[in-house]
């Protein structure tokens, strides 16, 4: 098991450091100006670009910020330089919220009476999960 999952961290490895290596060639930028550009030394750059290092965090936001685009893309979830977007499917929300006396209950539990906002907020929740977008 530890051997498989080792096996699958090398791999995420080198998809990261084609990515990484493919987005400076894209625009003809030398490792050595990306690590000036970066804080850091031509070899670590090499290194990342070749699999022999994991870059840190830092860096691959670095590299998304300065190339336009997403982790996603660097960490190779998506071919989509901008990533995956996710849209708010609150259809699909009411669908899993129960409509029931016993979701109302645990809507009142959820607020504190005291509060000025929370009827506001209660009669909200109870529209949503009724699918009442009316406001």
């Amino acid at each position: 098991m530890a051997a498989t999952r080792a096996k699958k961290d090398r791999e995420q490895i080198v998809l990261v450091a084609g990515r990484l290596r493919g987005l400076r060639e894209s625009l003809e930028i030398p490792q050595s100006k990306i690590a000036e550009l970066l804080g850091t030394n031509q070899s670590a750059i090499n290194r990342y670009e070749h699999g022999q290092a994991e870059a840190p965090y830092k860096t691959l936001i670095w590299y998304a910020d300065y190339f336009d685009v997403s982790l996603d893309y660097i960490f190779c979830r998506t071919d989509n330089p901008q990533g995956v977007l996710y849209k708010n499917q609150p259809d699909t929300l009411r669908k899993k919220i129960p409509n029931s006396p016993e979701f109302r209950e645990f809507i009142e539990a959820c607020f504190d009476p005291r509060s000025p906002m929370s009827t506001k907020l209660k009669e909200m929740m109870i529209k949503l999960a009724e699918g009442d977008e009316t406001e």
